[in-house]
């Protein structure tokens, strides 16, 4: 795979995933937690953890994709 494929690919993926970490974040109940849920700190929280999240699952299906590419040429 290219270079400029795969930064392309790297970018798109870490969105969203990231985004698809903050809509399930959204779900759960943060009043549980936090003093004031619907305050600045906590949507940052939210925010933060979306990134965290998003960007290690991001990660691992990269990851799990250049290791699918180094097998293929393990048999060549």
């Amino acid at each position: 795979m290219p270079q400029e494929v795969y930064g392309v690919l790297s970018i798109v993926m870490s969105i969203v995933f990231i985004a698809l970490a903050w809509w399930a974040l959204q779900s759960f109940r943060f009043e549980k937690i936090v003093k004031h849920p619907q305050g600045a700190q906590a949507k940052l929280l939210q925010i933060l953890l979306s990134i965290v999240i998003g960007y290690e699952v991001s990660r691992f299906f990269l990851d799990y994709l250049g290791w699918s590419m180094t097998f293929g040429n393990l048999f060549s």
